[in-house]
């Protein structure tokens, strides 16, 4: 059976996983503070997830455009979305919202068992 990295409801997915990090970060950055300070917060921290996952990419990854802004090794960005998607799953956590961290995160753990071949592929990948 050939893998579902690039597989387009494979990236729907992904894309979803994608803004429910960036907006549990924003969420959980607004809790942070009750003063002025979560107003910048609240769009510092998703904005900062978001230049993280944009930036630092493989150069040819086959489920992007294959631009790299600043090319990475694969082993790093598998990293970086592991840790993003993991404190995706905390905050909504933290916040409260029990069920859905605990349907985000099978729902990264499926996506990431679906797309055995790209991490197989980003594993091998060398900048």
């Amino acid at each position: 059976m050939k893998g579902m990295g690039s597989y387009p409801l494979n990236l729907i997915v992904r894309f979803l996983l994608e803004l429910t990090a960036f907006f549990s970060s924003g969420l959980r950055a607004w809790h942070v503070s009750e003063v002025w300070s979560r107003f910048i917060l609240v769009i510092l921290v998703p904005l900062t997830l978001a230049i993280l996952w944009g930036v630092f990419i493989v150069p040819d990854d086959p489920s992007r455009s294959g631009k790299a802004p600043v090319p990475v090794q694969g082993v790093i960005r598998f990293v970086l979305e592991i840790a993003i998607f993991i404190l995706t799953v905390w905050a909504l956590y933290y916040l409260g919202y029990v069920i859905i961290s605990l349907v985000t995160g099978f729902v990264v753990l499926a996506h990431y068992s679906l797309s055995y071949d790209r991490i197989k592929c980003l594993l091998k990948q060398k900048v």
